[in-house]
């Protein structure tokens, strides 16, 4: 792990039930569901150097993309709304060598979020980052780990999947809700390369 880096969402299934059909106990803090309208995507603008828009074409996600930090405890910052995405300021830029990390909601209590479908992701399938300059970077998955959510490999999440490529990775909860909690006990990292 990385200097005590670790990831935590408290994103919550849609309808609060678990794969089982077993319901979640009690929902947790809520994130935004109030979608930004087109106009306010489109008029989204950062630093010409920073990830601006994050798209997905497979699973029709065209999201800003928010810069975050650590929080106090120490895990990675997450966006306000399940519609967003954040970027972490600790990973590569865009056009760096190394490897950015996107995270994403899965849902909230009312409505999918960003990365509901992240899991669908196939080897081959393609995202892009869009820069502040509006320069476009292209991505290709290469693969889709699953971890328990006290067991990320954060060092595989900050790092390339193939070695001398710049890599995005996306990161968001999956699995099941544990019982008393507003968490999922799973994570998903989907690993991609740099592509033409």
């Amino acid at each position: 792990m990385v200097a005590g880096l670790y990831m935590q969402h408290v994103s919550i299934v849609t309808q609060a039930t678990n794969k089982d059909g077993s319901v979640a106990s009690r929902p947790g803090p809520r994130v935004s569901t109030v979608k930004p309208t087109p106009k306010t995507v489109a008029a989204y603008s950062v630093a010409p150097s920073l990830p601006k828009y994050l798209k997905i074409p497979s699973l029709g996600v065209n999201a800003r993309v928010f810069a975050v930090g650590l929080d106090g405890s120490g895990a990675i910052g997450t966006p306000h709304d399940v519609f967003d995405t954040a970027w972490y300021t600790g990973s590569a830029k865009p056009g760096q060598p190394g490897a950015m990390l996107i995270d994403g909601h899965i849902s909230s209590w009312t409505s999918p979020g960003v990365f509901y479908h992240l899991t669908s992701l196939k080897a081959g399938s393609a995202v892009q980052v869009v820069r502040g300059d509006d320069t476009v970077f292209n991505y290709s998955v290469v693969k889709t780990v699953i971890y328990p959510a006290n067991k990320v490999n954060m060092d595989a999440a900050l790092s390339p999947v193939t070695p001398g490529k710049n890599g995005l990775n996306l990161i968001s909860c999956t699995g099941d809700v544990i019982s008393g909690t507003s968490e999922f006990n799973e994570r998903v990292v989907v690993f991609t390369e740099q592509t033409p």
